[in-house]
């Protein structure tokens, strides 16, 4: 028993010290997002008054049964300010249900306008987005692709916001910053537009002001055709193929240009199975990327120790999820162990490092919060609530993301499972109706119903051992694991 304590104490340790190294890291990246904010863009750009400096730019929308919002989409996009005679709308349609009339139907009213806008159609989905993207480049007449997701609204100037930072050659691409069309819609759509208000403003704008590696986010930015082609073209075999096709760009030496001021709204996951399905994309996608790609960034002879370090970190963020349930399975067995064995209760105090994890991404977090809400104490007391909902439903999702990880590092493939569009503003509650919502509860699901029961005993332990050193973690747990079981169970109800 001794030398299992052992361990599950080393296992337990390193657990918490990798948390502790990523929040340093991230730490890293808000001094260097603080830094970026003295600092002037000058970079040198195209004058788009100027007729002869207008470049060509094909818009790519890839779309897969999204009848609830191809409408406001495609509307949108026919009405951005863009000379005509250098715009061309290519619809990559991969719909198998009866939205294709719709889209067809509608693609005919724009193109009667003197709109170019065509309606590309495969007879199946190879390669789903990377391959729809891929087959849509091989007649794209622009210079520039610009990529939206059929739940973005961007605003009109939004190509004359982005094109001109592509008179410096070496940009291969140019990223806006997500806004949230339905971001107070509820508990759940709050805790992930704060999640992506940090990546997108922290994460982005440190790594880019240093010229780390950044990524493409799969919408509402614009590539360099040329970059593309460069880079190898998009590959489907990841589930986050913007991920991969950014680091083969930028280990090729091109250039990012992220724009934390230009913001393209978008709507955020409204209910729980669409949510899981994006986190577990977005998760095994990360992983299976860092299988992929590491060992390229570690052996580039052309990017710096720093730049390596913020890709490895990068690449290994999904990963942080195993980490978390890792420590979290294992804080309950420590708890015994500390009680039982003298010899571990200084190794307990390894806990320091989390509680300083924590304050560190407490830190960063109010950092990135206040560059959009605003300072103050009334904000800071709504951020300090905030805060703690995220981190509790992040524990709540750590199983769920930790399965999708563990399968992206063991390469077993799985179809990319789309996110359902709700278009909840417009259409209020008869988004219930949705027919592309899951309704399948699956095993994952029964196994974080049985975690809850675990962190209950947890703190039952607790009172047992009269040891209460753990009992806020494991209240945490134990609503986070709850609010991701109930709601997931419940479905849009």
């Amino acid at each position: 028993m001794l030398e299992l304590s052992y361990i599950i104490v080393l296992v337990y340790s390193i657990s918490i010290v990798l948390l502790f190294l990523y929040s340093l890291a991230h730490f890293n990246l808000l001094l260097n997002y603080l830094k970026s904010k003295k600092q002037k863009d000058a970079a040198i750009q195209y004058n788009l008054e100027n007729p002869n400096e207008i470049p060509f730019v094909t818009i790519q929308l890839p779309i897969y049964n999204e009848k609830y919002v191809v409408e406001r989409l495609l509307t949108t996009i026919a009405h951005m300010n863009y000379p005509q005679d250098k715009l061309e709308i290519q619809v990559l349609d991969d719909s198998t249900d009866d939205s294709v009339i719709e889209t067809a139907a509608l693609i005919k009213q724009l193109a009667a306008t003197g709109l170019d806008i065509k309606h590309i159609q495969r007879t199946n989905r190879t390669g789903y987005k990377a391959g729809a993207l891929k087959e849509g480049l091989t007649t794209a007449k622009g210079e520039f692709i610009a990529i939206f997701d059929a739940d973005f609204v961007p605003q009109k100037n939004w190509l004359y916001l982005t094109i001109p930072y592509f008179k410096n050659q070496k940009i291969g691409v140019v990223q806006t910053r997500w806004g949230h069309l339905n971001r107070d819609y509820s508990i759940l759509t709050k805790i992930q537009a704060f999640a992506l208000d940090a990546h997108f403003t922290l994460e982005q704008v440190g790594r880019n002001s240093k010229l780390h590696f950044i990524n493409f986010n799969g919408t509402a930015g614009v590539w360099r055709k040329q970059c593309i082609i460069d880079a190898g073209n998009w590959e489907s075999d990841t589930l986050t193929e913007d991920l991969d096709l950014s680091y083969r760009a930028q280990l090729k030496n091109w250039e990012f240009k992220y724009l934390e001021n230009v913001v393209t709204p978008a709507e955020l996951p409204a209910i729980i199975s669409a949510a899981r399905s994006q986190q577990f994309r977005w998760n095994k996608g990360g992983a299976e990327n860092f299988s992929k790609n590491a060992s390229r960034v570690l052996q580039s002879k052309e990017i710096g120790f720093k730049t390596k370090a913020h890709g490895m970190l990068h690449l290994l963020n999904s990963t942080m999820f195993l980490a978390i349930f890792t420590m979290a399975i294992l804080s309950v067995p420590m708890l015994y162990i500390k009680n039982e064995y003298s010899v571990f209760s200084k190794v307990f105090d390894i806990l320091i490092f989390f509680i300083i994890t924590s304050i560190l991404f407490f830190i960063s977090y109010w950092a990135t919060y206040k560059s959009i809400h605003g300072g103050g104490f009334k904000n800071f007391l709504s951020y300090m609530g905030l805060f703690i909902t995220f981190y509790t439903i992040a524990m709540g999702f750590s199983f769920h993301n930790t399965i999708a990880v563990l399968e992206g590092l063991w390469g077993k493939k799985s179809e990319f499972v789309r996110t359902p569009k709700l278009n909840i503003e417009a259409l209020k509650d008869k988004w219930k109706q949705n027919t592309y919502i899951s309704k399948t509860i699956s095993k994952n699901i029964i196994a974080e119903g049985i975690l809850i029961l675990y962190f209950l005993f947890a703190m039952y332990s607790a009172i047992r051992l009269d040891d209460y050193s753990l009992i806020a973690l494991h209240l945490m747990l134990f609503l986070g694991f709850g609010f991701v079981f109930f709601k997931s169970i419940l479905g849009n109800k």
